[in-house]
């Protein structure tokens, strides 16, 4: 399983985090509010944990969401454990 991160920067809203984590990754806006908190304090946070596959797939959609939108939000993915 492959975890999905998601990386604090200066420019990314935190509005635009906590819609990335409902949107696509079905949290709940308490629960997105929870991760989107975690990232921009320690700098990071997980999105979600998902098959290698999956978790691409969603690292390069919201990256090209955000990028549309102008926000240079980094997504990685990385093997859990």
């Amino acid at each position: 399983m492959w975890r999905v991160l998601l990386h604090n920067d200066d420019y990314t809203t935190m509005d635009f985090v906590i819609h990335v984590l409902v949107a696509y990754f079905h949290k709940s806006t308490a629960e997105a509010t929870h991760i989107m908190l975690q990232v921009h304090r320690k700098g990071i946070g997980v999105a979600g944990t998902y098959t290698r596959d999956v978790a691409e797939t969603k690292v390069e959609l919201v990256t090209q969401e955000a990028r549309s939108q102008g926000m240079p939000l980094m997504v990685s993915a990385e093997p859990e454990g």
